[in-house]
């Protein structure tokens, strides 16, 4: 099986390339597109999706990641949704909506509210990435669910790196997704929409096997 991946940065780009092989193992390739930016990749998915319906092979399927970046998650989800279906292709809502559960070519996924939070998800991979860090850091309130953390959570990483002694000149979100997706776990990962997204896409292989 081999799964396409689109993603709206580089920094999901370099996550990913840590985090995918430890939740698809040898049972899938996979390859990643990244975009300009979250509007750059919404802007042209109607049309990529057109194409990938013309000559996807059965044994590929595509999975679309977004931040949720604080807008109407139904919305993003909705015009995600719509984009797929315009072209035919059968999304994971949609097959789950159905009465018998159909082979789904399409998961749609969304961090909320920012891909940071899935590192907020496992402190300890922080901490690993950054010694510094205090590894009690998940047990702070506002951190527990990296899914509600409020006033962002990429300047809530920036924040808490910069406290400990590093990116003093600002994060670098890159550099930063790869290094702490290196030490990622996804078993431990308490951040929601993680967990969402690593379920799905063991589903989207169980279907592909």
């Amino acid at each position: 099986m081999h799964i396409v991946f689109l993603v709206e940065e580089l920094s999901a780009e370099a996550a990913l390339l840590n985090i995918l092989p430890k939740i698809l193992g040898a049972s899938a390739s996979f390859e990643i597109h990244p975009y300009q930016c979250k509007d750059d990749l919404l802007s042209k998915l109607p049309q990529v999706m057109r194409g990938y319906a013309k000559w996807l092979p059965d044994d590929w399927s595509i999975v679309v990641l977004i931040d949720e970046d604080r807008s109407d998650c139904d919305a993003l989800k909705g015009r995600m949704e719509e984009a797929a279906d315009a072209a035919r292709l059968v999304t994971r809502t949609k097959a789950g909506s159905s009465n018998c559960h159909e082979r789904f070519q399409v998961l749609n996924r969304i961090a909320i509210e920012e891909l940071e939070a899935w590192f907020f998800g496992d402190v300890h991979a922080i901490n690993q990435a950054y010694p510094r860090v205090p590894k009690t850091l998940g047990y702070r309130s506002r951190y527990k669910d990296p899914d509600s953390i409020k006033g962002g959570t990429w300047e809530s990483l920036e924040r808490e790196l910069k406290k400990s002694g590093y990116f003093s000149g600002g994060l670098r979100k890159i550099e930063a997704a790869k290094t702490i997706s290196a030490f990622i776990e996804p078993e431990r990962n308490n951040s929601k929409s993680f967990q969402v997204f690593r379920e799905g896409l063991r589903e989207m292989v169980r279907w592909g096997i």
